[in-house]
């Protein structure tokens, strides 16, 4: 009996709670340049399903990946890690 892999889970902030039950989170993550060495940040944008509208701009909040919900929509609010002062 195989067992199912472990979900990708990342940390970042939402950046936008106008939509129903839906949040945009942008995640953000360092790179090192492949020449130069230097490090550079990176940022993401995702669409996650946030089921109880309880996210807020500003908030920062656990997503974790899940099946396909919608068109842009692959990811879930696991938890909310910090409320936006």
């Amino acid at each position: 009996m195989k067992t199912r892999g472990t979900k990708k889970q990342l940390i970042g902030t939402v950046v936008s709670d106008k939509m129903d039950k839906t949040v945009k989170v942008q995640v953000e993550r360092l790179v090192q340049h492949p020449l130069y060495r230097k490090r550079m940040r990176r940022r993401s944008s995702f669409a996650a399903h946030d089921e109880r509208n309880e996210c807020r701009t500003g908030d920062q909040v656990l997503i974790i990946e899940s099946r396909p919900l919608s068109k842009m929509k692959r990811w879930r609010v696991s938890k909310i890690l910090q409320k936006a002062v």
